[in-house]
């Protein structure tokens, strides 16, 4: 089966596990703790490329205080199903020291790349880092880091939508929805 074929196959047998409603809803819910901590910090919007984007761009317009937007891009996934090792693919322009920032991604599944991109961030000089993920993946082990703002729990499957995606596609999807096994 090509690779079409098969995200085509994937997107008709997934399950919805949240729907387009649920997924605005948590992500207003994350802005309003956002405007509350951050409105006052000059903050450091980073987009993680390509998984963060939906969600750092339905953020921005309820974030209602002046912030400057970079993207960072690292992947440990490379459009495959399973982690490997750390790649830096684009690192921000926008200079760091003494600034706060808000780390915007999809999924904190492991934490590694989070983590990583924490550690990039503290060695630039950055005054205080947080992190505000889509999706928090439940794993039966700790993880080096936690997220300070999360829109959504979900058990440890392989899902998709709204910034996630299946081998690079899906991440269109109007909803979050899990792979079928």
């Amino acid at each position: 089966m090509n690779l079409l074929a098969e995200v085509r196959q994937i997107e008709a047998t997934a399950e919805q596990l949240y729907q387009q409603h649920e997924v605005e809803t948590a992500i207003e819910r994350m802005a309003e703790k956002i405007n509350l901590l951050l409105s006052d910090r000059n903050p450091i919007l980073l987009t993680v490329l390509n998984g963060g984007i939906v969600t750092a761009g339905k953020l921005l317009t309820q974030l209602h205080f002046p912030l400057v937007l970079d993207a960072i891009h690292v992947s440990r996934y490379q459009n495959q199903t399973h982690g490997g090792a750390i790649e830096w693919l684009l690192k921000p322009g926008t200079p760091m020291q003494d600034r706060t920032i808000l780390i915007v991604d999809d999924i904190l599944d492991e934490g590694l790349t989070m983590e990583a991109i924490y550690q990039y961030c503290q060695a630039q000089g950055a005054a205080s880092i947080y992190s505000a993920v889509l999706v928090d993946k439940q794993l039966d082990q700790n993880k080096p880091i936690q997220a300070d703002f999360v829109g959504l729990q979900t058990e440890n499957r392989y899902i998709f939508g709204y910034g996630l995606d299946y081998k690079g596609y899906l991440r269109n999807a109007p909803g979050i929805y899990i792979c079928k096994e």
